[in-house]
């Protein structure tokens, strides 16, 4: 059968993990993207601009998919706004891609923000949910962008008669550059400055983070998740949690990244101590190590996501999610979430991202 894939936010760290996995798997790919990553060998690049629908329609005139898999989104100032933008990159994408009439199945990536609220409300007392997340717990009564996009993507494909599929990762962890969230190249990031400046590795969160369990999401199981779901008939019309299928603590991890760098841990000592304000200051000493070892990227803000971080660090309750709906389709893959973590600080290193 003859599968041709558009990765939609193709460089970024969902959508450049997933063009690999479908390269590798010998799908026609294509990725599209303001400035598509065109590193990924045997990638046909797409650039063009989603809140556009004239650029849609010229970018891919010669472009008929059978399979759509959208994990893109842009930061807003307030969620009403994070609502009108992001619903409409995805109506922009569907519509200019209803013409041709090849699209038999669209994938959704969205994320926890489904259970715990949107950014104007996360995690916050009102909005708490049981945990562990599950896929059937009903949508919070407040306005997301997420929910948003699933109806663009539940209209469509009423209108378009084509199968969709849901998936709700915990925090991604993977390599990207320029990204907007990215916990795992910011602590890689933090844990260089530390050692480069004799600073202890604290950690920045809350005590139910530091105590409780939790869980996150590596890029490569999400792409092997997302071709599973396009390609499995029991997996269609569905919403998917994706983690790595293993939790832990963070008082646990912290001393195991820690040990990696060879930094000094800190734990939890009774007060939230934010990245944002931990590396505010951080530009110019980031720039100086950069020089010192031959990095390729002297631009924290390129790498480092201290916001976001913060958000998932210093929640209010622990956040672990079930993986039962998956498993009993078929979908078995597991990953060791310190090697999620080693494995990019390796990768980062190699490509001189890191010191």
């Amino acid at each position: 059968m003859n599968r041709t894939a558009l990765v939609v936010g193709v460089s970024g760290i969902t959508g450049s993990n997933l063009a690999e996995e479908l390269v590798k798997q010998g799908w026609t790919t294509y990725g599209l993207a303001r400035n598509p990553n065109v590193s990924i060998e045997g990638l046909q690049p797409v650039a063009a601009d989603l809140t556009s629908p004239e650029s849609l329609s010229a970018a891919l005139a010669d472009v008929a998919p059978t399979h759509v898999f959208f994990t893109s989104w842009t930061r807003m100032e307030t969620e009403a706004e994070n609502i009108r933008v992001n619903a409409a990159m995805v109506r922009n994408l569907l519509d200019a891609l209803a013409p041709k009439k090849s699209v038999q199945h669209v994938a959704l990536v969205t994320g926890l923000k489904h259970y715990l609220g949107p950014f104007e409300a996360y995690a916050k007392e009102g909005f708490l949910p049981e945990t562990p997340l599950r896929e059937e717990q009903p949508r919070l009564d407040i306005e997301n962008f997420y929910y948003a996009q699933e109806d663009e993507v539940y209209a469509a494909a009423a209108r378009d008669g084509f199968t969709w599929s849901i998936h709700r990762p915990h925090t991604v962890i993977g390599k990207a550059v320029g990204n907007q969230m990215n916990l795992g190249t910011t602590l890689a990031a933090y844990a260089t400055i530390c050692k480069e400046t004799n600073r202890p590795f604290r950690f920045p969160g809350s005590e139910a983070q530091w105590n409780g369990l939790s869980d996150v999401t590596d890029a490569r199981v999400l792409a092997k998740h997302l071709v599973w779901a396009a390609t499995t008939e029991a997996a269609r019309n569905e919403a998917f949690n994706v983690v790595n299928g293993e939790y832990f603590r963070w008082k646990w991890l912290w001393k195991r990244l820690a040990s990696w760098f060879g930094v000094e841990p800190v734990g939890f000592d009774g007060t939230v101590h934010p990245l944002e304000d931990q590396m505010a200051q951080d530009g110019p000493v980031w720039r100086e190590i950069a020089e010192r070892y031959n990095s390729i990227e002297p631009d924290l803000n390129r790498l480092a996501s201290p916001w976001h971080t913060d958000l998932d660090l210093g929640r209010p309750i622990e956040v672990m999610t079930d993986m039962s709906k998956s498993r009993k389709l078929g979908f078995t893959v597991y990953q060791q979430t310190e090697e999620s973590f080693f494995d990019l600080f390796t990768q980062l290193r190699n490509d001189r991202l890191i010191p």
